[in-house]
């Protein structure tokens, strides 16, 4: 029977992410709109933004972290503009945005001493393989693949080589070894449901030095460049910004890191992040014609959980029309690249109760495309 109740929420949209429960834009303060974000009080802002993204995340008090352009996508082409070329790479891939930064190595930068290290989707590639005296490139999730790095014991400490890291699914859902990661990016619009446009970027101490000690054969944009010289540009990391920024974007990021430490923290994060993904578990253990993308439980991604269903491409996307068109979810497709099925954000402001509505749903609209 076709189900009566829908969730409260129907956003499970992969980015931009659904906004943290009882979220209202009329409740961020609008004093900084039309200031200038160099001014005392924008740069106090932005500060407050670094400060409690530190502590939420419980980054290393030596980790430098900065909100730089273009959201991750931004942040991840910073870093391999200016830090990689130092070093051999090994590049570990397993869905389109993995593979992108992979290209991009191999065909903007051209960088000669490249390894590539490939996984199909709902897989990992075999990290054992990586050479520490290397830099290594990776995504810990893979968004449009449902798969996740389960840990980083891989990553050797006495490492050579540093580690460049897209997190932008995974943080503030997962635990982060900070120690085995130097060069960390991701965007608001994720896990915490922040607005889009801008990026952040970790950097462990390693990777300071080789931004002070190393100049790339290639030319670097402005937009790109952490140092002056051999000096990094500290106030990047200090509430300055390399272009302006959306000050009221910002004022959103600052109202979910407060509603995060409302709840607990990173742990309550995740907690949530991991009841999404179980209520899906659930349902998938009951119903014989829905799988999971990811072949093997340990590292199922808990955040971009992608599934594949027993019905043709055309149902697939029929299926997808008619959950949006029932005001049931919305933005629920598989990414184009990846196989044809379902692809569900479970991140933290998600509510568990908001899955749970959905899956009759989801029952129904797969009865009725096999109808046709």
């Amino acid at each position: 029977m076709k189900p009566t109740v829908k969730p409260a929420i129907p956003n499970f949209s992969s980015g931009p992410c659904a906004k943290r429960p009882g979220y209202s834009l009329g409740s961020l303060p609008t004093d900084i709109l039309g200031r200038s974000h160099r001014s005392s009080l924008g740069k106090a802002r932005l500060t407050k933004s670094i400060v409690e993204t530190k502590a939420v995340l419980g980054i290393p008090a030596d980790y430098r972290v900065g909100i730089v352009p273009a959201s991750d996508t931004g942040a991840f082409e910073m870093a391999m503009w200016t830090m990689l070329g130092a070093r051999p790479v090994d590049t570990f891939h397993w869905e389109s945005f993995g593979e992108g930064w992979v290209t991009d190595i191999q065909k903007q930068l051209k960088l000669p001493n490249t390894r590539v290290f490939k996984a199909d989707y709902g897989k990992l590639p075999d990290f054992s393989q990586a050479d520490q005296t290397h830099d290594i490139v990776f995504t810990w999730n893979g968004t449009t693949g449902g798969v996740k790095v389960p840990n980083g014991d891989w990553i050797r400490d006495d490492r050579e080589g540093l580690t460049f890291c897209d997190a932008t699914s995974s943080v503030f859902a997962m635990e982060m070894p900070w120690s085995k990661l130097d060069v960390v990016t991701f965007s608001w619009q994720k896990v915490l449901g922040g607005e889009a446009a801008h990026g952040v970027i970790v950097l462990s101490p390693r990777a300071v030095q080789r931004l002070t000690t190393y100049k790339p054969s290639w030319p670097v944009p402005k937009i790109f460049r952490m140092t002056k010289g051999t000096e990094l540009l500290e106030e990047i990391f200090d509430g300055s910004t390399i272009n302006t920024p959306s000050m009221i974007a910002n004022e959103d990021y600052l109202d979910a890191l407060a509603w995060a430490k409302s709840i607990g923290g990173l742990p309550a994060l995740i907690k949530r992040s991991e009841d999404n993904l179980a209520a899906f578990e659930q349902f998938v253990s009951t119903h014989s014609w829905i799988h999971f993308l990811a072949d093997k439980k340990e590292y199922r991604s808990n955040t971009s959980v992608c599934l594949t269903l027993d019905l043709t491409p055309d149902q697939v996307k029929k299926m997808v029309k008619l959950l949006e068109g029932e005001k049931a979810a919305y933005d629920c497709g598989a990414y184009k690249d990846a196989p044809p099925g379902l692809r569900f954000w479970c991140g933290a402001t998600v509510e568990k109760s908001d899955i749970e509505k959905v899956l009759p749903w989801l029952e129904w609209a797969y009865e009725e495309v096999r109808k046709v």
